[in-house]
């Protein structure tokens, strides 16, 4: 499986990714600069953290623009995995692959620490590695990871067990419902705010974020083996 690590002025969380991906998941995987044409050749996309473009307007909303979203749109059209994880999970709300907005942190101060994660749904390509409502250690590090919806979205979120991820214990930033992270309605997009691929060997404190990345490959490969 190859995946892609798109890379936008601004994000920095793109030598993360790749690390996790390459080393830890021993996956090819390449960095995918901002303004490129194509990701035909990738079966997995992935959206880093950071500060694409500076944050201006609000996060993510001017990396939405970028020439690769039209690709990112396409590619999650066509079913393949795309994984937006805090900057990359606002790009993907602005982009509109996912419902919904964020806004800044109740306490109005950006948060970095580790976080208690509890699995709502392991049916999908990003969560069947864990066991439901299993408890996992991820980092955050964000000022905007406020998730909102209406009551109308929210109740489809629920109905169609959209919400993968919620925050277990302490809600760190007042996201609506404890939401920690979403898919679409297809399966095949997670936005996230906390960060897997900094959880993903024990030196870097803990590696229980290399299950999402062990659960992409493993519905890859399952949906890709070629049958005697």
């Amino acid at each position: 499986m190859k995946f892609a690590v798109i890379v936008f002025p601004g994000s920095n969380c793109d030598i993360d990714m790749y690390h996790a991906v390459k080393d830890e998941l021993g996956a090819e995987a390449e960095y995918v600069w901002h303004d490129a044409e194509s990701l035909d050749e990738y079966d997995g996309i992935l959206l880093p953290g950071g500060f694409s473009y500076g944050d201006y307007l609000r996060s993510g909303a001017v990396a939405r623009f970028s020439n690769v979203m039209k690709e990112v749109i396409k590619a999650a059209e066509a079913g393949k995995p795309v994984l937006g994880v805090c900057n990359g999970f606002q790009i993907l709300l602005e982009a509109g692959l996912l419902p919904g907005a964020m806004r800044r942190n109740d306490s109005l101060k950006f948060i970095c620490r580790t976080v208690e994660l509890k699995v709502e749904n392991n049916e999908t390509m990003f969560s069947s590695a864990y066991e439901k409502n299993e408890v996992i250690n991820i980092p955050i590090a964000h000022g905007e990871g406020n998730y909102y919806c209406d009551e109308a979205t929210l109740a489809n979120l629920k109905e169609n067990n959209q919400i993968v991820f919620t925050y277990n214990g302490t809600n760190p930033n007042g996201s609506l419902e404890n939401i920690a992270g979403i898919v679409n309605e297809k399966g095949n997009v997670l936005g996230m705010m906390p960060h897997p691929e900094r959880a993903v060997d024990e030196l870097l404190g803990g590696a229980d974020g290399l299950k999402l990345f062990q659960s992409i490959v493993k519905q890859w490969r399952e949906a890709h083996v070629v049958k005697l």
